[in-house]
């Protein structure tokens, strides 16, 4: 019989229990005589994590589900309290098996990544942090739910964040204005207080970074993304190539979005507005929307038919917007159960597509690789990760019409120029953060002023309209990423590059781009991110032109098709 995910057990984890467990095993592991008995403790271990990792998960979903919900926001605060403890305890092992005299023997059983992820845990924890640790998790949960609590008065509804995003692309440009008049009326009136979440965010990180034996917080940052096979450096350079190749060719793109839509200047508030006939909306509601992605994912391959059918028959989707709910969209996977997750805030847009196959994408990834025994393995570094996703958005092409009926085509024209117009944006972000965290000491009004000379560079042509706070340098704000996982954004535009060259692939060769990705999926988090590039047989975004040559393509193709006529 199916379990559905409603029937998902949680039980608080007894942190007494869970170290004593852990240490008995260790020690058999300590006493062990060779790599199989090694082996043997490491797989009884694993299966203690997974459980754990099991309970932090299944609060974390029901949590974001509902913020109202009393008992798992004080299970939340549980898992923000004692996820240290939890670490450190897990760090033991990481200890034991870097430090076994059978490394050898272990990473040719395992791979190397599983040393390469255990060592920067080790680097990124001591047991001297985890007060810090603790302050950290509370201020990133004080910051969810102030922007969960958004309860705006509009249209003659109560609306929360996630609501909005029709109202920013109605074809009338004062409702535009209008909505985005009342989000940041929402924003500026917390902007002091999300200003000092962000501050002593900051000042915490850059504590445990220096009381780690680190220079700045960039540095442990890069450790806990886990960057094992590519530097600062590196990203330094990616993001020049950004400016110099992609920026002007997305300023392009607003000029032709302005000129489309018939007006004298593009202000911020009609960026989302892109056609005079509306935007390519999804024909029908959630249900008809989610039905459609079961044709689509049945016709696509075998692996994504039994994959769709297990997350529906096991109700493992919540995907529309509502009150109390956290904003954004996400996929999890819930170890115990092989379940992946998706959670996400349908509104009616083109997004709730985009988020459907995207989220998607993740979940079939660690739905192919739930076999892996190492938990470790179970989704890759971020960057890497982002490209299964990503790439499923574009692998998808040939079934929207399935969703967007007789607006396919002005649907895969947004969706093409929003891909290339979010590397400016994502860069921005990234850049944003490694000024913030080389220099802790700038005060709030500091910060958003070099976010605005970082705007001026990568976005040149954003215009706010004199709308605070976001004329103040505010923008970051609403992007949570910044807030919870530093330095998580550049991820996103790696992998972007990485899915346009899976895009450019399957136009000439469905078959052969689908079956790289399919053994991408298949491998997990088994590599680093560079590896993983290589094994799908694409080129890494820090190679030299591989960014270049994908972005000639996708401005060829842009340029092919007569947008005015969408």
């Amino acid at each position: 019989m199916v379990t559905k995910f409603k029937d998902f057990k949680y039980e608080r984890p007894d942190l007494d229990a869970f170290e004593s467990t852990v240490d008995e095993l260790l020690g058999e592991f300590d006493r062990s005589e060779n790599v199989e008995d090694q082996v043997a403790v490491i797989n009884k271990l694993n299966v203690e994590f997974n459980h754990l990792d099991t309970m932090a998960t299944l609060v974390s979903i029901r949590s974001s589900i509902n913020t109202k919900d009393k008992f798992y926001d004080e299970e939340r605060e549980f898992f923000d309290e004692h996820e240290p403890s939890f670490t450190e305890i897990q760090n033991r092992y990481r200890k034991a098996i870097t430090e076994s005299k059978f490394r050898n023997e272990l990473e040719e059983r395992f791979g190397n990544q599983l040393f390469a992820l255990s060592e920067n845990a080790l680097k990124s924890f001591d047991p001297s942090v985890k007060e810090l640790l603790q302050k950290e998790n509370k201020l990133t949960s004080q910051y969810d739910k102030l922007l969960a609590s958004a309860e705006i008065e509009f249209d003659g509804k109560k609306l929360n964040l996630s609501e909005f995003a029709p109202y920013t692309q109605n074809p009338d440009r004062q409702v535009r204005k209008d909505a985005t008049l009342a989000v940041n009326g929402f924003m500026g009136d917390h902007m002091s207080e999300i200003d000092d979440i962000y501050d002593q965010l900051v000042k915490v990180r850059h504590e445990i970074a220096t009381t780690l034996g680190y220079k700045d917080f960039v540095e442990l940052g890069y450790i806990r993304m886990n960057r094992i096979d590519y530097d600062r450096k590196m990203v330094e350079k990616f993001r020049k190539q950004v400016e110099e190749y992609v920026v002007p060719i997305v300023t392009e793109l607003k000029e032709r979005q302005r000129q489309r839509i018939g007006l004298d200047s593009l202000k911020s508030y009609d960026n989302n507005f892109e056609f005079l006939t509306g935007n390519a909306m999804p024909k029908g509601k959630t249900k008809d929307i989610m039905n459609n992605g079961a044709k689509m994912y049945k016709e696509l391959s075998p692996e994504t038919d039994e994959f769709y059918t297990f997350m529906t028959e096991r109700d493992l989707f919540d995907v529309e917007a509502k009150k109390g709910k956290e904003g954004g969209g996400y996929c999890t996977l819930i170890a115990d159960y092989k379940a992946p997750f998706i959670f996400s805030n349908f509104n009616g847009t083109q997004a709730d597509v985009e988020v459907l196959t995207h989220e998607a994408g993740h979940a079939f990834q660690t739905y192919m690789s739930r076999n892996i025994t190492v938990p470790e393995y179970s989704f890759p570094t971020l960057e890497s990760a982002e490209i299964h996703s990503m790439s499923m958005e574009f692998f998808t092409y040939p079934w929207m019409e399935l969703f967007f009926k007789e607006d396919t085509d002005k649907f895969k024209f947004s969706h093409m120029a929003d891909s290339v117009s979010f590397l400016p944006y994502g860069v921005a972000v990234d850049e944003f953060q490694h000024v913030v965290y080389e220099n802790p000491e700038l005060t709030p009004e500091e910060r958003r002023q070099e976010w605005k000379k970082i705007e001026a560079k990568y976005l040149p042509s954003t215009d706010y309209d004199g709308i605070e706070p976001l004329e103040s340098g505010a923008f970051w704000h609403k992007q949570g990423h910044i807030f919870a996982v530093p330095f998580y954004y550049i991820d996103y535009t790696l992998a972007q590059v990485c899915a346009l060259q899976f895009w450019k692939r399957a136009k000439d060769d469905f078959t052969g781009a689908w079956e790289d990705y399919l053994a991408l999926c298949k491998v997990g988090g088994s590599l680093p991110f560079n590896s993983l590039v290589e094994l799908a047989n694409l080129k890494s975004p820090f190679e030299e032109g591989s960014l270049e040559s994908v972005i000639d393509e996708v401005h060829d193709y842009l340029n092919s098709i007569d947008d005015k006529k969408l």
